[in-house]
């Protein structure tokens, strides 16, 4: 619930930011003018490979060379755990669909959830980002292009709803994470191996202790980071190697704790060994791919390992996880067999194209959307449309499997 009101402030307050720095430039057109004598005065074709508007990045430049590109498009979507992304599910989207009151609602939830996350939230940013490009040429940390236009170009009636959005999406973030490590310490760890069968009132209170604990861990490891960048690419180098487990689970019945724990280890000391002892830096382009590419590789065949020389859940376990879940019957056959009368919630043929088609359907929403805000109304609007065909599949084929509540 507070993430609503949070969502409602913060976007509500980047919106005027954005329109506020667009006028600061003088418009749209303006503003597309002034980039492209940009990209004149460094050699680059206006809108052309290598320039501030091109989707497609300069593949010879010292900032993105062939190798990370590949690595970017080929492996982090599906090999990578990082918060609020993860390959397969879970964390705090797993809170917000488990807080719908049934099934149809969570995943409409999750459908509205990627609109808004991928296609709607990151456009104020990017006008203030290029904009500020406009304004302040030449800054030593670019980063702080964004509180330059705020300071600047902000009338200062809004500064104060402006410093509140921030904080709004600063707490939308931190009170999650707070909430789902502390989760993880006392339900998965303390309640289960530690001290089992206390009253609900000791947890509690061990959970606000974890809380306090991870609030202070977290602040020492953000007083030794140099940059947000500098903390997401720590991120995904550790998690390198793990995506692969948080899809499968689904997928193959074989899956189990160890392979997770395996894949976490491994990526962890092998990500670290590699900065530490092996000299790459996840900072520089090539250093960043080849940790991944590595960290993956090692990982996923320890992981792998792990899998096949260790038991696999209780029988137990497996059927009430797939009576839950309704998984594909392919991966699950032995477990299938144990549980003859659950109707499985898709087949791999039609999970694989409502895939697809979510791909279509955020994405095209994504670059639409970019493509009327800078005034490409055609190309615009046939990619809104893709995004709509694709978005009216999904639902179309939801709907023909059954939109019935989980109930244990």
């Amino acid at each position: 619930m507070t993430d609503l009101f949070q969502f409602v402030i913060k976007m509500g307050m980047v919106i005027v930011l954005g329109v506020a720095a667009v006028q600061a430039v003088g418009g749209i057109d303006a503003m597309k003018a002034k980039l492209a004598a940009i990209d004149a005065a460094k050699g680059l074709e206006a809108g052309g490979q290598g320039s501030v508007l091109s989707f497609v990045p300069d593949l010879n430049s010292a900032w993105m060379p062939m190798i990370t590109f590949l690595v970017y498009i080929s492996l982090n979507w599906w090999a990578v755990w990082y918060p609020g992304a993860e390959p397969g599910g879970g964390g705090f989207v797993a809170q917000r669909m488990l807080c719908a009151k049934d099934e149809k609602h969570s995943l409409l939830a999750t459908l509205w959830f990627n609109i808004a996350h991928y296609a709607i939230r990151p456009w104020p940013w990017i006008l203030v980002g290029l904009a500020s490009v406009i304004l302040y040429p030449g800054l030593d940390d670019p980063e702080t292009g964004y509180v330059h236009v705020m300071i600047d170009h902000l009338p200062a009636s809004l500064r104060g709803l402006m410093v509140a959005a921030f904080a709004a999406a600063y707490m939308s973030t931190i009170a999650t994470q707070l909430n789902w490590g502390a989760s993880y310490l006392v339900n998965d760890l303390y309640r289960r191996f530690i001290k089992r069968g206390a009253a609900e009132r000791h947890y509690v209170r061990v959970s606000q202790a974890a809380t306090v604990l991870l609030t202070i861990l977290s602040a020492v490891v953000t007083f030794y980071m140099e940059s947000i960048e500098a903390a997401w690419k720590l991120l995904i180098v550790t998690g390198a190697g793990t995506g692969g487990v948080l899809l499968l689970r689904w997928y193959w019945w074989r899956i189990n704790a160890w392979s997770e724990v395996a894949a976490m280890a491994c990526a962890f000391v092998v990500s670290v060994a590699l900065q530490t002892l092996g000299g790459l830096n996840s900072n520089q382009p090539l250093g960043f791919a080849w940790i991944m590419i590595v960290t993956v590789s090692l990982s996923t065949g320890a992981w792998l390992l792990a899998t096949l020389l260790t038991r696999p859940e209780s029988p137990e376990t497996l059927v009430k996880f797939y009576r839950r879940t309704r998984p594909s019957s392919t991966g699950w056959g032995p477990v299938a067999r144990m549980a003859p009368e659950v109707r499985a919630a898709g087949d791999g043929l039609s999970n694989l194209l409502c895939w697809v088609a979510g791909c279509v359907f955020i994405y095209c929403a994504l670059f639409g959307v970019g493509k009327l805000i800078l005034k490409e109304t055609g190309p615009g609007l046939l990619m809104l449309a893709a995004s709509f065909i694709a978005g009216a599949f999904i639902y179309r084929d939801l709907s023909r499997r059954g939109w019935a509540a989980i109930t244990e």
